[in-house]
């Protein structure tokens, strides 16, 4: 019995090889992408959370990515900053992850996901999509990329904060949401045009077994 191997099944492994190595690489720089937004912040001086583009970036980590390399590309970049690398906002330790903040940092990887997993079902194999698409699109990114960070977010911070102004739900939502909703549907429509751009000339990278 031969052992050979035929040159279909060598050019499947060339490209899963390749795909792989093409969901590394772009693993790497959307978590570079990442943590450059965290150190664009601006400070309101009355709340913890600054204003970044962390969340802009996730939206984008998602929907370029898909799924699988957009969860990892967040979740690798929180892994190490609780290892202690100062990898977001110019610090790193337990400290950063169980902060005022921490709420939606544990959000970033979750969120990336959804926002992948969703655009994928939007695009459904296409290279482009219709206007509606795109309206559906621009939701998701929306509710995904933003309003779900507020869901741990927003507790988090009424429980971390030592202050009778922001320490109950409501305060914390005055502190932690509504000063952030305005720019974060501006950030939604920014990448939902970056996504819908690009998306028909980025390479197509999916997870070994896909």
């Amino acid at each position: 019995m031969s052992n050979s191997v035929t040159p279909a099944s060598s050019g499947q492994a060339s490209r899963a090889t390749n795909q792989w190595i093409r969901g590394v690489v772009f693993t790497a720089l959307f978590g570079a992408l990442f943590i450059a937004g965290s150190f664009v912040k601006i400070n309101l001086g009355f709340t913890p959370v600054p204003i970044s583009l962390q969340g802009f970036t996730i939206m984008l980590a998602g929907g370029l990515l898909g799924a699988v390399y957009g969860f990892w590309s967040i979740f690798i970049v929180v892994a190490l900053t609780a290892l202690g690398l100062p990898l977001m906002n110019g610090s790193g330790g337990i400290a950063q992850i169980t902060g005022p903040t921490a709420g939606f940092i544990w959000m970033f990887p979750v969120s990336a996901f959804l926002v992948g997993w969703i655009t994928d079902r939007i695009y459904a194999g296409s290279r482009t999509i219709s206007r509606i698409r795109q309206v559906w699109l621009l939701i998701a990114i929306f509710a995904f990329g933003s309003l779900l960070l507020y869901a741990s977010g927003v507790p988090w911070l009424a429980h971390v904060v030592d202050s009778e102004k922001y320490d109950t739900f409501s305060g914390a939502l005055r502190a932690g949401m509504y000063p952030y909703l305005p720019g974060d549907a501006l950030k939604a429509v920014a990448a939902t045009l970056v996504i819908i751009a690009l998306k028909p000339v980025l390479p197509i990278i999916r997870p070994r077994g896909k």
